[in-house]
């Protein structure tokens, strides 16, 4: 069915209720308001769908089928380039949640055929679901510092779903952690976001700001995110683990035509139609035209910080004064800010 692994866990997740606590105290989860607004039944599963006793994980696998051997270097590659816009690996095919989520569908059917009718409920990073916990108490890997579940066969480029049961099933063995003093996620975070290890602030960490955050990107962490327009791949492209990253055997996650490599300017120009009509069944779409606007505008500032040829600046600048006139104020801030750099600011 396309999954990589399946583990199971019990629902006591006590232990993980006081760093829950401690993250949101400290505010960073930004204003992500729905991390807190449920509370701790983030922690509870048998709180958030009643009678849940097990929880099935699944784990799946997200490389693209095709791409060079050496994909990290590649995407290190990438970050040299700053007139194309960089989206997260992730987010280059269909949307992960549509994908995960009618296979655990489909995975939940057949269990029911084989064990007649029981309660359940699906999730994938669709509800006040503690999916890193989980998986790493079911087997699935160990929490890394960056926070993401690695696992010793596949790193960490791997998509987690859980289904919640009403009937107890043997629990998988957790397994060991393996970072040992490595610092390479933390070290090369270029916004340093992650505060300590498995502690990230998100305030600060390029994924909520190009996904989540919906105003001003802080000015202080712009010029950080250099050409970064959707997520950011960085910490674990330096972890070592994820040289045993492992290619997804569905064609669901392939790159698709325009999402990769594609020159900034050219971004930018997008309509909000055209936008809707690449974005189409991906994860970009719910960040709205937009939104999308001002990071490729930030990003296009960040490249005229740069040393560019006069022709390729002259380009850039032209392409963001079509947008300075957009109707929607943070677009047009991003835009002005962007038009005021140069390889001297």
């Amino acid at each position: 069915m396309g999954f990589s692994q399946i583990g199971v866990t019990g629902v006591d997740l006590a232990t993980a209720e006081p760093g829950l606590q401690a993250w949101l105290a400290n505010g960073f989860h930004g204003s992500m308001d729905y991390m807190a607004a449920h509370g701790l039944k983030r922690a509870r599963p048998a709180e958030l769908v009643p009678g849940t006793v097990s929880v099935i994980t699944a784990r799946m696998d997200y490389l693209p089928r095709h791409g060079p051997a050496d994909w990290r270097e590649a995407e290190w590659a990438r970050l040299q380039r700053p007139h194309e816009g960089i989206i997260s690996v992730y987010a280059r095919g269909r949307d992960y949640h549509k994908v995960l989520r009618a296979r655990l569908q489909k995975l939940q059917t057949r269990m029911a055929d084989a064990l007649g009718p029981f309660g359940h409920r699906v999730f994938t990073d669709s509800a006040p679901v503690l999916e890193a916990e989980l998986a790493a108490r079911s087997g699935q890997g160990w929490r890394g510092k960056h926070t993401l579940v690695l696992s010793r066969e596949a790193g960490s480029m791997f998509f987690l779903g859980e289904i919640y049961v009403d009937m107890a099933l043997p629990a998988t063995a957790p397994v060991a952690a393996h970072c040992g003093s490595c610092q390479a996620c933390i070290t090369q975070c270029p916004t340093q976001a992650i505060v300590a290890p498995q502690r990230l602030d998100a305030r600060r960490c390029i994924s909520y700001l190009t996904i989540e955050h919906a105003g001003p990107i802080p000015l202080e962490l712009r010029p950080l995110i250099g050409n970064r327009i959707y997520g950011c791949d960085d910490c674990q492209l330096a972890c070592p683990w994820n040289k045993f990253a492992q290619r997804s055997p569905l064609p669901d996650f392939d790159e698709r035509a325009g999402l990769s490599g594609a020159a900034l300017t050219h971004l930018l120009a997008w309509t909000e139609g055209e936008f809707l009509r690449y974005t189409e069944g991906s994860p970009i779409r719910r960040i709205g035209h937009a939104r999308w606007l001002r990071n490729v505008a930030l990003a296009l500032g960040n490249a005229l910080r740069t040393e560019l040829d006069a022709p390729a600046a002259q380009a850039m600048r032209a392409a963001l004064a079509q947008r300075l006139e957009h109707p929607d104020e943070v677009v047009r801030e991003q835009v002005g800010w962007a038009l005021a750099q140069n390889r001297t600011n």
